[in-house]
């Protein structure tokens, strides 16, 4: 894995004062959109060929947006992976949806990942409401993007070609009240199979995507991958470690909080953890017997953390319980997950 280059956070300042780009280059924002757990943190990483979101078989891994930067010499895709779109339970999930919705408004093409081996779902339905309700703001009738329907897991699939496109037709008849085309003349919805796990239709996603951008300038250096900090990215490494060494209890329930992230010197990085659970029961589970769950979790996550940083890591990980933070806003907010008071994707 290479390192990652997140010294910058911010787009260019002026970036029509890069030169050199060629005269059809383009750029712009692609919100990756799904059901919690069909592979949308997969294909990040597999676009850029480098790990920047975690991935965990639990579903709703994913809490936050994340900014994955694509650039090559005729483009900057900035693909924005979100949480996985379901009916929230509480404001956590609220949250959650709240992101989806807020990067399909700001996105200039929606890459809408489905499995191609399940047939659509009630969380798709989940999915066609919000975007329903995208597209009536105060009374006004708004278009969305250009939509691609990426249907993902192709190298699990074993149907042939009338039942690829039978199933293809199931979930295009979901969006059959989306006009043909945009308000700039760009095909509303089109089709592209692919394979995160693998790589196939790789290329052919990133050829239509590119095709659907508006013309413009990099908005980042182009050796920038993520927008994220350290502190936050060794966080979701932590929390990507206990997803996957945890029972199916806790892992809804864990939260993660870097407190101190100090260089001590060139050579070592320091930092303190907490994982935060919403019931005593569950402390004795994260720490497991005479602590060995938790160590477990620091063994697996401390050598992606160096080389993440670049340098060695002391790290320590502590287990608190914040009751029902999920459901609390204070709580969320000082995690980062902020909750806005209006969720325009709600039913009214």
């Amino acid at each position: 894995m290479e390192e990652l280059n997140v010294e910058h956070s911010e787009p260019l300042q002026n970036p029509d004062a890069e030169a050199g780009l060629p005269a059809d280059h383009r750029s712009g924002f692609i919100a990756v959109i799904g059901r919690p757990n069909v592979g949308k943190s997969t294909l990040l990483n597999r676009l850029l060929g480098q790990k920047v979101a975690i991935t965990s078989p639990k579903p709703q891994t994913t809490r936050d947006r994340i900014l994955g930067i694509l650039t090559t010499e005729d483009a900057q895709m900035l693909f924005l992976d979100t949480p996985g779109i379901h009916r929230p339970l509480h404001k956590l999930g609220e949250y959650m949806v709240q992101v989806a919705a807020d990067a399909i408004a700001d996105a200039d093409v929606v890459l809408w990942l489905v499995d191609i081996n399940v047939r659509p779902t009630e969380e798709e339905q989940a999915i066609i409401d919000l975007l329903r309700h995208l597209t009536t703001r105060k009374r006004k009738r708004i278009q969305l993007p250009p939509l691609i329907l990426g249907l993902n897991q192709i190298d699990r699939w074993h149907g042939d070609a009338e039942a690829t496109a039978a199933r293809v037709r199931e979930y295009t008849a979901l969006l059959d009240w989306l006009p043909e085309k945009t308000e700039d003349e760009q095909p509303a919805l089109q089709t592209v199979l692919l394979s995160a796990a693998t790589g196939a239709g790789i290329e052919a996603l990133l050829a239509l995507v590119r095709s659907l951008l508006p013309a413009g300038p990099r908005l980042y250096p182009e050796d920038q991958i993520t927008d994220m900090n350290l502190r936050h990215m060794a966080a979701e490494i932590i929390r990507e470690k206990a997803l996957l060494l945890l029972q199916d209890e806790v892992p809804h329930c864990l939260a993660v909080e870097v407190d101190e992230f100090v260089e001590r010197s060139e050579k070592l990085t320091y930092i303190s953890a907490v994982l935060y659970v919403e019931r005593e029961s569950q402390k004795p589970i994260v720490l497991g017997k005479g602590g060995s769950m938790i160590k477990r979790i620091g063994q697996m996550a401390r050598p992606e953390i160096e080389e993440l940083v670049g340098t060695k890591v002391y790290l320590e990980l502590w287990v608190k319980v914040w009751e029902r933070w999920r459901r609390r806003q204070n709580l969320l907010k000082q995690l980062g997950y902020a909750v806005q008071q209006r969720q325009p994707w709600r039913h009214a």
